[in-house]
C-alpha cells in the first residue's frame, strides 16, 4: 500500500520537541517487518507473519493510566480507581523528558485515521521508538491514500516510547511504566511498556470521552457485522465469552470486532482498521477467519515458537497471546467499515455459575442494568485456593476504558434502543445443567442457532416465560434448539441447588451494583433481580 520509495520518507519533529536525526515517515509493512527482524527484536515464523515479544508487560497496566486533570476534564471525568488524576505540571515535565529521550533514537511516525465514517475521522500522528509498534498502528488504525497524506494536520498525537521509564518519586507516576492522556493537549504519552494494546485502548479511551461529550454519540467496546438486508447487529462482551467467535458468520460481513460508535443518525461505525485477537488454543477448525489472518502482516505477540512454527496452546509467556492484522485480511468485511439500521444487540456472558439462560430478550431497563453491570465469570481453578466460580463485572462491557460514569453511557444506549427499536438480548455461552465443573459449557451450534434465530425475527412471536429469580424473558422454543436447555433450571438434576446458586449470582449483581445507585434512574434500577 506505501510507494516503493516510502523509505525514503521523512518528517520534522521538532515541533514535538524531538530532535532526531533519523525519522521514519510511513514506511510500509513490509519494511517495518524487515527493519524488525534485522534488528534483532521480531522473527519471521513460517506463516510469514512477524513475531514479537512485548517484554515485561504481555497486557495493559490500569493502575499505571491516568488523565490529567485540568478545565476540560475536571467536571467530566468519572474520576477513581480506573480513571486517575495526573496534575498538568507534571504531565509536561515528563512529556519533556520523554521527547528528549526519544531525540536520540531512530523514530518511525504514522499518520493515520480513526473512525470510519467520514464526518467523525479523527487524525492521529504515532511517534513510536520502534518499528513493529508502528506496524502495529498500520495493521490497527484506518490507512491514509496518498492523496489524504498530502493535506494531513494530526488532531491527536501518541508518543510511544517503550524504552524510557519514568522515575515515580520525580515524575508522579506509580511506576517506571504510564499511560496517560492528555485532552487539552490531545496527546497520549505512553512509556516503560511495550505492550502495543496500550496505543490502540489509548486512543479508544479518548474516543469514549469525545463522541460522547462533542458529538452525543454511542462509543461501545462491541463487535459487529451486517447481514443481507443491511441490519446491524452489535456484540458486546468481556473476554472469552465469544465476542469475536460469533461476529465472525460466514453468512454476514464484518464490520470490525472491538470498536464502534453508534449516531444519532442510526449508524454504526468501526474506529479502526484492523483486529486484534487473542491465539491461545487457536486452531484453523475452530476460528478459521482469525487463523487465516495470521499470514505477512499479521503481528503475533508472546507467542511460544518452536523451529519457526507457533504453539498456540503454549501459554508459558502469557494467556495473552495476541495477534493484530489488518481487517482486509478477513475476507468477508464491510467496505467501508460502516453499518446502518441496528436491529439486534446481544450481551455475551459466560456463566460459570450456570445460572443465567443460555438466551433472553431484555425490556430497556434490563439491558441498561445488564450493561452496566457487564458481567461475565472466572472459572474454578484458574487461580490457586478459588474452587468456586467467580463473578466478573467490568461496566459497559469495557470500564478500563470509559472516562465518563457508566450509567452516561447506558443512557445513551436505553435511548437509542427506544428511537431505534432494537431488541437486547442476554446470550450465556457459559455453563449449563450445573456450574463450572458439574455442568457443560453451553454448545457452541446451540447458541449459534440462538442468535440466528434472534437475528432471523423467529424469536419474535415465540412464548416467553420469566426467570423467577433475574425477571429475564426467555423463549419457551427456538428451532434446533432442544426445549429444557433454553430454561436453566430444568438442565439442573438438583431444582434446589438452581435456586440457591440463581441467589448467589443474583446477590453479587447487586453487591456489584450499589455503587452506580445514586447515579442510576429508576427503570434502570428495576432492570436487576427481582430478590
Amino acid at each position: 500500500m506505501q510507494n516503493k520509495d516510502s523509505q525514503a520518507k521523512t518528517i520534522s519533529l521538532k515541533s514535538y520537541g524531538i530532535h532526531s536525526d533519523q525519522i521514519n515517515y510511513q514506511l510500509s509493512s513490509e519494511e517495518l517487518h524487515k527493519i524488525t527482524v534485522e534488528k534483532g527484536q521480531g522473527q519471521t515464523v513460517d506463516s510469514g507473519a512477524l513475531a514479537v515479544n512485548t517484554g515485561k508487560f504481555t497486557g495493559r497496566s490500569p493502575l499505571d493510566r491516568f488523565i490529567v486533570k485540568d478545565e476540560i476534564t475536571k467536571d467530566e471525568i468519572w474520576w477513581g480507581d480506573i480513571n486517575i488524576p495526573f496534575e498538568a505540571d507534571k504531565f509536561d515535565k515528563l512529556y519533556d523528558k520523554v521527547v528528549k529521550y526519544l531525540s536520540d533514537k531512530e523514530i518511525f511516525v504514522r499518520d493515520a485515521f480513526a473512525c470510519a465514517e467520514e464526518s467523525y475521522k479523527v487524525n492521529i500522528r504515532h511517534i513510536n521508538e520502534y518499528a513493529w509498534s508502528n506496524m502495529f498502528t498500520y495493521n490497527m488504525f484506518l490507512r491514509p491514500t496518498e492523496e489524504e497524506l498530502e493535506n494531513f494536520t494530526p488532531e491527536w498525537t501518541v508518543v510511544n516510547a517503550p524504552g524510557f521509564q519514568a522515575d515515580p518519586e520525580v515524575d508522579g507516576t506509580r511506576d517506571k511504566n504510564f499511560a496517560i492522556l492528555n485532552f487539552t493537549k490531545k496527546i497520549a504519552l505512553i512509556g516503560g511498556t511495550g505492550y502495543t494494546g496500550e496505543i490502540k485502548k489509548g486512543i479508544f479511551s479518548a474516543l469514549n470521552f469525545i463522541l460522547p461529550v462533542d458529538k452525543n454519540t454511542l462509543p461501545m467496546h462491541c463487535s459487529a457485522n451486517s447481514g443481507q438486508d443491511g441490519d446491524t447487529a452489535i456484540f458486546f462482551g468481556l473476554s472469552g465469552t465469544g465476542k469475536t467467535t460469533l461476529s465472525a458468520d460466514p453468512e454476514r460481513q464484518l464490520i470490525g470486532d472491538d470498536e464502534h460508535g453508534w449516531t444519532n443518525e442510526n449508524i454504526v461505525f468501526n474506529f479502526e482498521g484492523g483486529c486484534y485477537a487473542k491465539v491461545i488454543d487457536l486452531t484453523e477448525e475452530k476460528e478459521p477467519d482469525i487463523y487465516g489472518a495470521i499470514r505477512p502482516g499479521a503481528i503475533l505477540e508472546n507467542v511460544t515458537i518452536r523451529d519457526g512454527k507457533v504453539d498456540f496452546e503454549d501459554s508459558t509467556i502469557t494467556q495473552n497471546t495476541r495477534v493484530s492484522y489488518p481487517i482486509y485480511h478477513i475476507n468477508n468485511i464491510m467496505k467501508p467499515s460502516v453499518g446502518k439500521n441496528p436491529k439486534n444487540i446481544f450481551f455475551l456472558t459466560a456463566d460459570a455459575f450456570g445460572v443465567l439462560p443460555p438466551i433472553s430478550k431484555l425490556t430497556p431497563g434490563q439491558a441498561a442494568y445488564h450493561f452496566i453491570s457487564g458481567y461475565t465469570a472466572k472459572v474454578a481453578g484458574t487461580e490457586a485456593g478459588i474452587d468456586e466460580p467467580l463473578p466478573s463485572f467490568s461496566a459497559c462491557f469495557g470500564a478500563p476504558f470509559m472516562p465518563l460514569h457508566p450509567t452516561r453511557y447506558a443512557e445513551m444506549l436505553s435511548a437509542k434502543m427506544k428511537e431505534s427499536g432494537v431488541n437486547v438480548w442476554l446470550v450465556n455461552t457459559g455453563w449449563t445443567g450445573g456450574p463450572y465443573g458439574v455442568g457443560s459449557r453451553m454448545k457452541l451450534k446451540y447458541t449459534r442457532e440462538m442468535i440466528s434465530s434472534a437475528l432471523e425475527g423467529l424469536l419474535d412471536n415465540v412464548e416467553y416465560e420469566t426467570h423467577e429469580v433475574f425477571g429475564l424473558n426467555m423463549p419457551k422454543t427456538c428451532e434446533n434448539v432442544p426445549n429444557e436447555v433454553l430454561n436453566p433450571k430444568s438442565t439442573w438434576s438438583d431444582g434446589k441447588a438452581y435456586d440457591e446458586k440463581a441467589e448467589i449470582l443474583a446477590k453479587s449483581f447487586k453487591n456489584n451494583f450499589k455503587k452506580f445507585e445514586d447515579y442510576a434512574n429508576e427503570e434502570i434500577m428495576n432492570g436487576g433481580p427481582l430478590h
